[in-house]
């Protein structure tokens, strides 16, 4: 354990230049005074490392030095192989440059380290979209990333759920979520996130500009997506559903809503219960209940339960005249 933990302290310090003791014992699942005999030992053996007191200190290595290790244990170089979406590569025009990176560690690596590669290949496929879905690729996404790329600035027209518009963005970073491309942009100097198959046309123009040095894409995205989940949840219902209908909401319902629901009381004697969950404003919220058809019913509140009564009572009527045609 003290080997791996020494070599990734120097292996750190390679990527990062200065790093604090506190900060290596938290990546290190270590207490600092550890830390403080780890950075003595690699002193004592020859190694490089020196350190900067005051508030802003911590270790560094000495410059121009560089850590030459190739002691890849059998699980890294799995985990190496299986990170990393080949489809994604392809659509982003990278898929030769993967495959090459990939031919080129395998070479590189032991026999028997190349063996461990072959087997996570062998058993373990990536399949983003979700089920009966198909990956988006769109028209665009090449361009779109060669931007980001290259900080250039982009124009383009975007298809939303109210109108098109014109945007003049610059494009900080690509996600993909679900099988869907969506590109992160600041406009007005504001980070903002467009559906790249939304995007109808696109210039990306010779202007570059500065990457904004706060910006953290993966930071950006978890903060959005549970701001956006807030948002298309804002509501909260009551609802019975039965033993079906309680698997279905495992099955069909969004992350958010499963982590938020509340079961009320035990089930009765035909296996139905109450719960607690978050709904979407109403139109929608009627369209996600009408999904599970009559295994559910609305208790709470009195809107939403009316509004569900006049959409089967709309649905009864209209399948009464589709009836009454076919005589």
């Amino acid at each position: 354990m003290r080997a791996s933990r020494l070599i990734n302290i120097l292996t750190t310090l390679q990527a990062k230049g200065l790093v604090t003791a506190e900060a290596l014992a938290e990546e290190n699942d270590v207490s600092v005074r550890t830390i403080y005999r780890d950075v003595d030992a690699l002193s004592l053996s020859g190694i490089p490392v020196y350190s900067e007191r005051g508030s802003d200190g911590g270790y560094r290595l000495l410059d121009g030095y560089r850590v030459r290790l190739n002691g890849l244990t059998p699980a890294e170089a799995e985990a190496m192989f299986l990170s990393g979406i080949p489809g994604a590569a392809a659509d982003l025009g990278l898929g030769s440059l993967m495959a090459g990176a990939q031919k080129k560690l395998t070479a590189a690596l032991p026999e028997d380290l190349r063996e461990s590669a072959r087997r996570i290949q062998s058993k373990f496929h990536l399949d983003a979209p979700a089920w009966l879905a198909e990956g988006e690729q769109p028209a665009y996404l090449q361009a779109i990333a060669d931007a980001v790329w290259n900080s250039k600035r982009i124009r383009m027209r975007y298809r939303s759920w109210k109108a098109e518009k014109n945007r003049v963005a610059e494009p900080l970073g690509i996600v993909m979520k679900g099988g869907a491309w969506y590109l992160v942009a600041r406009v007005d100097e504001t980070p903002r996130t467009y559906r790249i198959s939304r995007v109808l046309d696109l210039i990306v123009t010779e202007e570059r500009f500065d990457w904004p040095k706060d910006f953290d894409l993966a930071t950006y995205w978890t903060e959005n997506t549970r701001r956006l989940e807030v948002e298309l949840y804002p509501n909260r219902a009551t609802i019975r559903l039965s033993a079906w209908g309680l698997k279905e909401i495992e099955h069909m319902a969004p992350p958010y809503v499963r982590a938020n629901l509340e079961y009320i009381g035990e089930a009765d004697e035909n296996g139905w219960r109450t719960v607690r969950l978050p709904v979407a404003h109403e139109r929608m919220a009627v369209s996600e209940m009408l999904k599970l058809g009559t295994e559910a019913e609305v208790i709470d509140p009195p809107d939403l339960r009316l509004a569900m009564r006049q959409a089967v009572e709309t649905l009864t009527a209209r399948y009464a005249d589709a009836a009454d045609l076919t005589r």
